[in-house]
Protein backbone atom coordinates (compact mmCIF):
# COMPACT_ATOMS: atom_id res chain seq x y z
CA UNK A 1 0.00 0.00 0.00
CA UNK A 2 3.28 2.41 0.68
CA UNK A 3 4.28 1.81 -2.42
CA UNK A 4 1.21 2.50 -4.17
CA UNK A 5 0.54 5.71 -2.46
CA UNK A 6 4.23 6.99 -3.41
CA UNK A 7 3.58 6.23 -7.15
CA UNK A 8 0.48 7.89 -6.74
CA UNK A 9 2.49 11.11 -5.73
CA UNK A 10 5.26 10.48 -8.12
CA UNK A 11 2.86 10.44 -10.56
CA UNK A 12 0.71 13.91 -9.69
CA UNK A 13 4.67 15.49 -9.27
CA UNK A 14 5.42 14.41 -12.57
CA UNK A 15 1.83 15.81 -13.99
CA UNK A 16 2.17 18.62 -11.73
CA UNK A 17 6.03 19.39 -13.66
CA UNK A 18 5.37 18.78 -17.13
CA UNK A 19 2.04 20.66 -17.30
CA UNK A 20 0.36 18.05 -19.04
CA UNK A 21 -3.27 17.83 -18.37
CA UNK A 22 -5.18 15.46 -20.60
CA UNK A 23 -9.00 17.24 -21.00
CA UNK A 24 -11.57 14.64 -19.94
CA UNK A 25 -13.44 12.59 -22.94
CA UNK A 26 -16.07 14.87 -23.52
CA UNK A 27 -14.12 18.02 -23.99
CA UNK A 28 -12.05 16.18 -26.50
CA UNK A 29 -14.94 15.12 -28.48
CA UNK A 30 -16.29 18.34 -29.08
CA UNK A 31 -13.41 20.54 -29.47
CA UNK A 32 -11.57 17.74 -31.26
CA UNK A 33 -14.50 17.77 -34.41
CA UNK A 34 -14.12 21.18 -34.42
CA UNK A 35 -12.16 21.02 -38.08
CA UNK A 36 -14.63 18.79 -39.30
CA UNK A 37 -17.31 20.28 -42.08
CA UNK A 38 -20.47 20.98 -39.84
CA UNK A 39 -22.16 18.08 -40.99
CA UNK A 40 -19.95 16.22 -40.79
CA UNK A 41 -19.13 16.19 -37.04
CA UNK A 42 -22.08 13.97 -35.14
CA UNK A 43 -20.65 11.01 -36.98
CA UNK A 44 -17.53 11.44 -37.20
CA UNK A 45 -14.66 9.07 -35.47
CA UNK A 46 -13.10 11.29 -32.98
CA UNK A 47 -9.30 10.46 -31.56
CA UNK A 48 -7.99 11.68 -28.53
CA UNK A 49 -4.92 11.13 -25.92
CA UNK A 50 -5.08 9.16 -22.38
CA UNK A 51 -3.54 10.05 -19.55
CA UNK A 52 -0.06 8.44 -20.25
CA UNK A 53 0.06 10.54 -23.81
CA UNK A 54 -1.29 7.89 -26.11
CA UNK A 55 -3.33 8.47 -28.87
CA UNK A 56 -6.66 6.38 -28.64
CA UNK A 57 -9.96 6.10 -30.53
CA UNK A 58 -12.84 8.44 -27.69
CA UNK A 59 -15.67 7.83 -29.80
CA UNK A 60 -15.98 5.40 -33.17
CA UNK A 61 -17.67 6.89 -35.89
CA UNK A 62 -20.34 5.87 -38.38
CA UNK A 63 -19.16 8.19 -41.76
CA UNK A 64 -15.99 8.45 -43.53
CA UNK A 65 -14.22 11.27 -41.39
CA UNK A 66 -11.53 11.01 -38.75
CA UNK A 67 -11.41 13.64 -35.86
CA UNK A 68 -7.62 14.24 -33.68
CA UNK A 69 -8.01 16.07 -30.94
CA UNK A 70 -5.99 18.59 -29.65
CA UNK A 71 -2.58 17.59 -28.17
CA UNK A 72 -2.51 18.48 -24.68
CA UNK A 73 1.80 18.77 -24.89
CA UNK A 74 1.60 20.90 -27.79
CA UNK A 75 1.35 24.47 -27.26
CA UNK A 76 -1.52 26.41 -28.75
CA UNK A 77 -5.07 24.42 -29.72
CA UNK A 78 -5.01 22.42 -33.19
CA UNK A 79 -7.41 19.90 -33.86
CA UNK A 80 -7.66 17.60 -37.14
CA UNK A 81 -10.23 16.07 -39.68
CA UNK A 82 -9.60 14.06 -42.52
CA UNK A 83 -11.04 11.91 -45.55
CA UNK A 84 -10.65 7.96 -43.36
CA UNK A 85 -8.67 6.88 -46.61
CA UNK A 86 -5.93 9.09 -45.38
CA UNK A 87 -5.84 6.83 -41.85
CA UNK A 88 -3.05 4.47 -42.91
CA UNK A 89 -0.82 7.35 -43.89
CA UNK A 90 -1.80 9.49 -40.90
CA UNK A 91 -1.41 6.21 -38.65
CA UNK A 92 2.16 5.35 -40.26
CA UNK A 93 3.12 9.61 -39.72
CA UNK A 94 1.99 8.69 -36.03
CA UNK A 95 4.59 5.75 -35.40
CA UNK A 96 7.22 6.51 -37.14
CA UNK A 97 7.23 9.67 -35.35
CA UNK A 98 6.83 8.07 -31.61
CA UNK A 99 10.14 5.82 -32.98
CA UNK A 100 11.96 9.16 -32.70
CA UNK A 101 12.18 10.28 -36.56
CA UNK A 102 11.80 14.04 -37.36
CA UNK A 103 10.08 15.84 -39.74
CA UNK A 104 11.97 14.76 -42.75
CA UNK A 105 12.88 11.43 -41.88
CA UNK A 106 9.17 10.49 -41.75
CA UNK A 107 8.41 12.21 -45.59
CA UNK A 108 11.17 10.32 -46.62
CA UNK A 109 10.52 6.85 -45.01
CA UNK A 110 6.44 7.28 -46.39
CA UNK A 111 8.04 8.34 -49.46
CA UNK A 112 9.83 5.07 -49.75
CA UNK A 113 6.95 3.05 -48.51
CA UNK A 114 3.88 4.85 -50.74
CA UNK A 115 6.79 4.21 -53.77
CA UNK A 116 7.12 0.61 -52.95
CA UNK A 117 3.42 -0.23 -52.42
CA UNK A 118 3.61 -1.33 -48.72
CA UNK A 119 1.90 1.96 -47.55
CA UNK A 120 -1.32 3.13 -49.32
CA UNK A 121 -1.90 6.77 -50.00
CA UNK A 122 -5.64 7.52 -51.46
CA UNK A 123 -5.57 9.50 -54.98
CA UNK A 124 -7.18 12.34 -53.44
CA UNK A 125 -8.28 13.03 -50.11
CA UNK A 126 -8.64 15.85 -48.05
CA UNK A 127 -6.98 16.89 -44.28
CA UNK A 128 -8.80 19.84 -42.63
CA UNK A 129 -6.21 21.80 -40.12
CA UNK A 130 -8.18 24.68 -37.44
CA UNK A 131 -6.64 26.72 -34.93
CA UNK A 132 -8.55 28.54 -32.17
CA UNK A 133 -7.67 30.18 -28.56
CA UNK A 134 -8.71 28.14 -25.60
CA UNK A 135 -11.54 30.41 -23.40
CA UNK A 136 -10.80 29.58 -20.19
CA UNK A 137 -13.86 31.26 -18.92
CA UNK A 138 -16.31 30.09 -21.67
CA UNK A 139 -14.64 26.19 -21.99
CA UNK A 140 -15.14 27.38 -25.88
CA UNK A 141 -11.94 27.86 -28.63
CA UNK A 142 -12.50 31.39 -30.20
CA UNK A 143 -10.79 32.46 -33.46
CA UNK A 144 -11.02 29.46 -35.06
CA UNK A 145 -9.33 29.17 -38.47
CA UNK A 146 -9.35 26.16 -40.90
CA UNK A 147 -6.49 25.49 -43.12
CA UNK A 148 -7.13 22.65 -46.11
CA UNK A 149 -5.25 20.41 -47.54
CA UNK A 150 -6.18 18.10 -50.38
CA UNK A 151 -3.73 15.73 -51.19
CA UNK A 152 -3.10 14.53 -54.83
CA UNK A 153 -0.20 12.04 -54.49
CA UNK A 154 2.66 13.34 -57.42
CA UNK A 155 0.54 16.08 -58.58
CA UNK A 156 2.61 18.91 -60.15
CA UNK A 157 2.33 22.66 -60.91
CA UNK A 158 2.23 21.22 -64.82
CA UNK A 159 0.19 18.52 -63.97
CA UNK A 160 -2.77 21.05 -62.09
CA UNK A 161 -1.75 24.53 -63.20
CA UNK A 162 -1.29 25.04 -59.68
CA UNK A 163 1.79 27.42 -58.56
CA UNK A 164 3.95 26.60 -56.10
CA UNK A 165 3.26 29.61 -53.80
CA UNK A 166 0.09 31.40 -53.04
CA UNK A 167 -0.19 33.58 -55.66
CA UNK A 168 -2.51 35.78 -53.65
CA UNK A 169 -4.09 36.01 -50.02
CA UNK A 170 -6.54 32.77 -50.12
CA UNK A 171 -5.39 31.55 -53.05
CA UNK A 172 -4.76 28.14 -53.62
CA UNK A 173 -1.34 26.63 -54.77
CA UNK A 174 0.37 22.95 -54.83
CA UNK A 175 2.95 21.72 -52.24
CA UNK A 176 5.53 19.09 -52.34
CA UNK A 177 4.84 18.57 -55.64
CA UNK A 178 5.88 14.89 -57.39
CA UNK A 179 6.27 13.28 -54.35
CA UNK A 180 3.31 11.25 -52.58
CA UNK A 181 2.64 13.98 -50.01
CA UNK A 182 1.46 16.38 -53.38
CA UNK A 183 -1.33 18.89 -52.03
CA UNK A 184 -3.22 21.60 -52.56
CA UNK A 185 -3.32 24.47 -49.71
CA UNK A 186 -5.53 27.07 -49.36
CA UNK A 187 -5.03 28.91 -46.50
CA UNK A 188 -8.13 31.75 -46.19
CA UNK A 189 -7.02 35.32 -45.35
CA UNK A 190 -7.52 35.57 -41.65
CA UNK A 191 -10.24 38.47 -40.05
Amino acid sequence: MKNLTSLSLILVLLMSCTGQEVPDKDYQIKTGVLAAPEHQRAEATVMGFNADGEIVILREGTNDFVCIADNPVKEGFSVAAYHKSLEPFMTRGRELKAQGLNAKEVFDKREEEVAAGALEMPDKATLYVTTGEPNEKTGEIDNLYTRYVIYIPYATEESTGMPLSPPAPGAPWIMDPGTHRAHIMINPPKN
